[in-house]
C-alpha cells in the first residue's frame, strides 16, 4: 500500500468523495492503492470477493461468460463507482467477470470492513444503494440497445460511456478486444469504426481510438447513452467535497 497516493488520489473516485467525512476518516488508512494493468482479472464468475475495487484512472468492464467461452460486455465501472456491488447486494459473487479495459490504477477495501459501515444503515448505505440503481440501469440498457440497435449506435454509446471515464479523449484498445466487449465480430467493428473515421469522428491508428467530435458521437449514439448518462447524474451528483 502507497499510503501518499491513497490519501492524495483516492477521492478521485466519485463515491470515495460523497462519502461522509467520518466514515472517510475509517476508510482512509484501509484503502489500498492498486495497480491495474489492462487485461487483469479482479474476479471471476463465482468467486467469493475479498475486496471491492474503487477505480481511478481505470475502467473496469463487466462481462457475461457463457458456457462456450464467448462473452460480451454488460456495463464499465469507472472512477464514478465501484467493482463489486454484489457484496452488499447479499450475493458475495456475481456470474460475471470483472476485467480491466483501460489501464490505470484504484484502490481496493476489504469486504467485511465495506460491509460493516454498509450495516450500520447510515449514508454509506444510501450511496451504494444509488450508485448500485444507476449501474443496473446502465445493465438494462445495455441488453435493450444490443438488441435493438446497430452495431454504429452500440459502438458510439460504448465510447461515450468510456470517455465519461477518462480525461482525455483517447480510448487504448483494440478492434478486436472491443468486439469481444460488445460480442460482435471483429469485421462489424472494423467497418463501423472506418465510417466514424471517414466521417472525421475518431481517428483509429495502432490500438488507439482518437475522439475528434464528441458532439456527432452523440448525435450518431440511440438514447441509451443519455438515458444511462441521465440516471449517473441524477442518482450520483457531482460533489466539490475534498
Amino acid at each position: 500500500m502507497n499510503l501518499a497516493k491513497t490519501t492524495d488520489s483516492a477521492r478521485q473516485n466519485q463515491l470515495l468523495k460523497q462519502v461522509p467525512e467520518a466514515q472517510w476518516a475509517e476508510w482512509k488508512p484501509l484503502l489500498e492503492y492498486v495497480e491495474l494493468p489492462l487485461g487483469h482479472v479482479l474476479y471471476e464468475p463465482g468467486t467469493r470477493m475479498s475486496h471491492v475495487y474503487f477505480p481511478t484512472t481505470a475502467i473496469v468492464s463487466l462481462l457475461y461468460v457463457m458456457e462456450n467461452g464467448a462473452s460480451a460486455e454488460i456495463a464499465v465501472v469507472g472512477r464514478e463507482g465501484l467493482v463489486g456491488v454484489s457484496l452488499f447486494m447479499g450475493g458475495h459473487s456475481t456470474p460475471s467477470r470483472a476485467v480491466v479495459q483501460r489501464a490505470g490504477v484504484g484502490y481496493r477495501l476489504r469486504a467485511n470492513v465495506l460491509m460493516q459501515a454498509f450495516n450500520r444503515a447510515g449514508p454509506v448505505l444510501h450511496l451504494l444503494l444509488r450508485y448500485t440503481q444507476a449501474l443496473i440501469t446502465q445493465m438494462s440498457q445495455t441488453a435493450v440497445c444490443n438488441r435493438l440497435h446497430s452495431l454504429d449506435q452500440q459502438l458510439c454509446r460504448w465510447m461515450l460511456l468510456s470517455l465519461d471515464r477518462l480525461d482525455d479523449n483517447q480510448l487504448r484498445m483494440t478492434q478486436e478486444l472491443i468486439a469481444n466487449m460488445l460480442g460482435v465480430r471483429r469485421e462489424g467493428v472494423t467497418e463501423a469504426a472506418g465510417r466514424l473515421d471517414k466521417a472525421g469522428v475518431i481517428r483509429y491508428s495502432r490500438g488507439v481510438i482518437t475522439v475528434l467530435d464528441r458532439g456527432t458521437l452523440e448525435k450518431r449514439a440511440c438514447e441509451c447513452y443519455a438515458v444511462v448518462k441521465h440516471e449517473y447524474d441524477r442518482l450520483l451528483p457531482s460533489t466539490t467535497a475534498e
